[in-house]
């Protein structure tokens, strides 16, 4: 079976209390993102990178009511690292929603294996740093991985690595342009305008295009990075994700 992101969940398994609350799988999305962006920098992915708060078990030092959350979330904790937030109405909305899914919906259980191992299959065997960035070592072809275990949670990482088209997040899809004598281009997409489209090849060579010279362009639906699924036993999986969830961007070049 297929595994869902978070949001998802919400619309399967949360509770009716959830729903009473005005939140819908859409704030949980909007929050989600918002999460990624301001909060895992120090909370981490997972939400237990504070000691004695536990953001996945609903676990708050000085919290429990929605509206506590949203002061603190405004307000910050005066005499401790929690700042203030500069988050508004729907936005606060979201994030509460987050966090309240993450302790609601079913957990995704990831068993971690060893990360120095992890990170010599990384760039041995499965021979990521072709597409791959991270440091000053790797491809510019895919998403750059620097700090990629402050934005995905293990669950993500493994979902990444055996499905790859089960969630593409819109800045990692493919874009592919024809020309008009039928050569197909596929890359990451940098700029798209009225009349030209800029992107980097699978070469990692700086292309552009003028719309009017092309055939057919447009986003890839599926992901371009392949599925590991059997190529790599469930113990090599396990001790990637182990060295994924440590890169956080201290090293990054």
């Amino acid at each position: 079976m297929r595994s869902l992101p978070v949001w998802a969940l919400v619309a399967l398994f949360l509770p009716p209390s959830f729903a009473q609350h005005g939140y819908t799988p859409g704030d949980v999305q909007d929050g989600e993102g918002l999460f990624i962006g301001n909060c895992a920098i120090c909370h981490g992915p997972e939400g237990d990178a504070v000691p004695g708060v536990e953001l996945a078990r609903g676990k708050f030092k000085h919290a429990s009511s929605d509206e506590e959350l949203s002061q603190i979330i405004k307000n910050g904790i005066p005499g401790t690292a929690m700042p203030p937030g500069n988050f508004r109405g729907h936005e606060l909305t979201a994030l509460i929603a987050y966090l309240r899914s993450m302790s609601a919906a079913p957990p995704e259980t990831v068993v971690l294996g060893n990360a120095a191992r992890g990170k010599a299959i990384f760039e041995g065997k499965g021979q990521c740093l072709n597409c791959h960035r991270v440091s000053a070592n790797g491809s510019y072809v895919g998403p750059e991985l620097s700090d990629i275990g402050v934005a995905r949670r293990a669950a993500q990482l493994e979902r990444s690595i055996l499905e790859p088209d089960a969630e593409i997040l819109p800045e990692n899809r493919s874009f592919r342009v024809v020309t008009q004598n039928g050569m197909e281009v596929t890359g990451r997409l940098f700029n798209l305008d009225t009349f030209t489209v800029q992107m980097m090849d699978s070469r990692e060579q700086l292309r552009s295009f003028v719309k009017k010279d092309l055939k057919e362009f447009g986003f890839v639906k599926k992901s371009p990075m392949p599925s590991y699924r059997g190529k790599l036993s469930s113990e090599e999986v396990a001790d990637v994700v182990a060295y994924l969830v440590t890169l956080r961007g201290g090293n990054r070049q």
